[in-house]
């Protein structure tokens, strides 16, 4: 029997899928272009926004004949063992391609935030603790780690990372970000998807883009982000990612900007994301999000209008579950209301992918490879080795810590005792065990008060909850007061839960109005510091906090972002001192709790000044943070004026030495300053970092290699530019403070860069001088 071209391994991708597609009808080719969600809730509360009223009703037996484009979350959403879960998948799959005139199964893809979500899988820390632990390698191995899971089980796609840039920690999704900075976000999330897509995994970049600059930090909100905003702040991690991680998919974001839906925006779906950067992979819509163009932007009349503009943008696929691409698609390209070439452009983008996956093989097997287990002891180090570089020692004024090994200690506050104080808003417990209460969490997950106790054994360990995360009752407060009175040091264990839709104080839909601690949380901490005994702050969140009330009143601040299953030993270690913190704050710790939205990307008017009685100066900058031992930088290069050419390059070195008596990280940060360019610029913003560990007495040169490329930004004519002129590249270990200076003048004429220009700082370590 002779093979039908389509199915000839041999053959270019291309020439395969124009094969296949000249095949399929109508029918068949809209099949591919949305996926299929058993199992949803369509009732209560929900996982996405509008589950409820968005879920439509279809035959699955009359369905899978026409094929199915993708299979929505077999196992993140409910509770199922994951070697059964693998089982299942693959009889779905066997369905699914036994149903179909072709054979071709679906592609099956999984929310993998801060790791696969799915019951029993390793629940990793937050991306905004990624951000903090300022080490893309390590990250690159989180995404491969996952990816591997993800893999193991039939999974293809994974619905990850969150490149959103924060703009004002108020918006519920904060934890879900890398942080403040594009830079940091940009280099971070590559990371990720690197290690992602080296497991065979198609990493889906979201949200493409404005989501975080939502107006007054609600979720799904208008976008009011001007050009050179939405230009240089909320697009580079996008491109970084795209370039350097080769991510496959790109998830529209839900928000419009300027009164133009993402998902009905051509000139960001397709000018932008195509023509300019050449990305060739397939955009999938947000959940429903295709559906909102009529419900909730009305841009649209009805369900047809809704996939004609999502199709005519650039959206491929629509999820979670057919509403739009479906009947009515089909509908309305018979009866001329959309052109056929929308279908075919974007049923091609999505067999080509099939095709990369190999899934229009003919020796395609849908069956798992191997023993399942979603929580190693190799995820489990990685999960503890992450948690403990991401912890932010901000504040240690008289060294209190670390603790005594022989101490009284109180530990008290509503975070200190529970396993979910650690786990994000897109971890499954908090998910998706929340509407299953029945079932354990299917995790060990050390508490801070389990894991001190098991850090200190020779410690004198009470506890005292003190208060609920949100509710008013200060009933508790006494007998906490009472074990802070008893004891050498109270540990204030005080934060967030997270959640979804308001039912957290963190997480999709968690909005906030102000930056103050959750519920009466504030007023345990100021009744604990009546006692005199010395308090230790330790915070463990979704979002920076204003913490400027007790500045100068504890005797050490800690702050960790929902540190995943592994945090509660990694914050006892640090504790303890078993671990050197060597975090760094990727976003800014406010001072008071309003005067929101605000980060550090601020030009000269957005700094504190005699104009306004706010001063909105945050306590702890971008970049912040301590360590146990001392660090000295030596050594500088650049100590005089240096001229480059708009296109040169310049190479600025230090050469840093751990001047302590223990092993510790130091992150080196390079911010460029631009004194004078023909719109405004941020005062200082993130260009190069590095993380470099020593040994005690040990030292490292470290060398940024400057490109102009790297100053350059949208000038007044909407064109990517390079100015000539005076610049500052500034060594710090935060955003406000600087150790050198190196200045330079760049020379020549004006430059316009495009999408092949420099995007990052390079860095080399090598041995320092005795």
């Amino acid at each position: 029997m002779t093979t039908a071209p389509w199915r000839d391994p041999a053959l270019p991708a291309a020439d395969r899928v124009d094969d296949l597609l000249s095949r399929m009808t109508l029918e068949e080719k809209t099949a591919q272009l949305y996926g299929v969600w058993v199992g949803a809730a369509t009732d209560g509360d929900g996982v996405a926004p509008l589950q409820r009223e968005m879920t439509a009703e279809y035959d699955w037996d009359e369905l899978i004949t026409r094929g199915l484009g993708q299979l929505t979350r077999s196992f993140g959403t409910a509770p199922v063992d994951p070697a059964l879960g693998a089982r299942a998948l693959a009889r779905a799959q066997r369905r699914i391609a036994a149903a179909g005139r072709f054979g071709i199964p679906a592609l099956a893809h999984e929310e993998c935030l801060a790791g696969f979500t799915a019951w029993g899988a390793t629940a990793y820390p937050v991306p905004l603790a990624w951000g903090a632990a300022f080490d893309p390698a390590l990250v690159e191995q989180l995404g491969r780690h996952i990816g591997r899971d993800l893999r193991s089980v039939g999974v293809h796609q994974g619905l990850a990372p969150v490149l959103d840039v924060v703009r004002d920690p108020r918006w519920g999704r904060v934890e879900e970000t890398i942080g403040e900075d594009p830079y940091l976000v940009g280099t971070v999330g590559a990371a990720y998807v690197r290690g992602l897509e080296s497991a065979g995994i198609v990493a889906t970049l979201k949200h493409f883009a404005g989501y975080a600059s939502s107006a007054g930090a609600r979720n799904l909100a208008p976008v009011r982000a001007g050009v050179r905003e939405f230009a240089d702040v909320t697009l580079p991690p996008f491109e970084m990612a795209l370039r350097e991680g080769g991510a496959r998919s790109v998830m529209a974001a839900y928000t419009e900007t300027d009164g133009v839906p993402v998902s009905a925006d051509p000139g960001l779906l397709s000018h932008l994301l195509r023509d300019e950067w050449g990305f060739t992979g397939t955009v999938v819509a947000d959940y429903f999000g295709i559906g909102f163009l009529q419900t909730q932007h009305r841009v649209a009349g009805d369900e047809a209008g809704a996939a004609h503009l999502a199709l005519a943008a650039g959206i491929d696929v629509e999820l979670p579950t057919l509403k739009c691409y479906g009947t009515p698609l089909v509908n309305a390209v018979r009866a001329g209301r959309v052109p056929e070439s929308l279908v075919d452009r974007a049923a091609r983008r999505v067999l080509l992918q099939k095709c990369e996956l190999g899934l229009l093989d003919e020796d395609w097997r849908p069956e798992p490879e191997g023993p399942v287990d979603l929580d190693s002891a190799g995820n489990r180090a990685l999960a503890r080795r992450l948690a403990e570089e991401s912890v932010v020692l901000l504040d240690n004024p008289d060294g209190l810590l670390p603790l005594a090994p022989d101490t009284r200690v109180a530990v008290v506050g509503p975070r200190a005792a529970d396993a979910l104080a650690m786990l994000g808003c897109y971890s499954f417990p908090s998910h998706v065990l929340t509407h299953h209460p029945e079932v354990p969490l299917g995790l060990s997950i050390p508490t801070v008060l389990d894991s001190l106790r098991a850090e200190l054994p020779d410690a004198k360990v009470t506890f005292a909850e003190g208060c609920g995360v949100s509710d008013p009752d200060t009933a508790g407060f006494a007998e906490a007061v009472a074990r802070a009175a008893e004891a050498d040091v109270c540990v204030a264990v005080l934060g967030d839960r997270a959640g979804l839709f308001g039912r957290g104080t963190s997480g999709e839909g968690c909005d906030v109005a102000d930056l103050r601690l959750p519920g009466v949380q504030a007023e345990l901490l100021d009744a604990l510091l009546t006692t005199g005994v010395p308090v230790i702050l330790v915070l463990l969140t979704g979002r920076p906090y204003a913490l400027g009330r007790w500045h100068g009143r504890l005797g050490a601040v800690v702050q960790a972002f929902f540190p995943g299953e592994e945090g509660g030993p990694a914050l006892a270690g640090v504790l303890s001192g078993r671990v050197n913190p060597s975090g760094r704050l990727p976003v800014s710790v406010p001072r008071v709790p309003g005067g929101q939205p605000w980060t550090y990307l601020q030009p000269p008017l957005g700094l504190a000044g005699e104009v306004s009685s706010l001063d909105p100066t945050p306590l702890y900058p971008f970049g912040h943070g301590r360590s146990y031992t001392s660090f000295t930088w030596q050594d500088h290069t650049g100590n005089d004026v240096t001229e480059i050419g708009t296109d040169g390059s310049y190479d600025l070195s230090l050469t840093v030495r751990n001047t302590g008596e223990r092993a510790g990280a130091e992150v080196v940060q390079l911010y460029l300053h631009d004194p004078v360019a023909s719109v405004t610029r941020p005062d200082v913003r993130l260009i190069g970092y590095q993380r470099v560990e020593l040994a005690p007495g040990e030292a490292r040169r470290v060398t940024f290699r400057f490109h102009p490329d790297l100053s350059s930004f949208t000038g007044r004519t909407g064109a990517r530019v390079v100015e000539p002129g005076a610049l500052e590249l500034r060594l710090g270990p935060s955003s406000a403070e600087v150790r050198h200076t190196a200045r330079l003048r760049l020379t020549g004429p004006v430059r316009v860069v495009g999408a092949d220009r420099r995007l990052r700082c390079e860095v080399e370590v090598s041995e320092g001088t005795d």
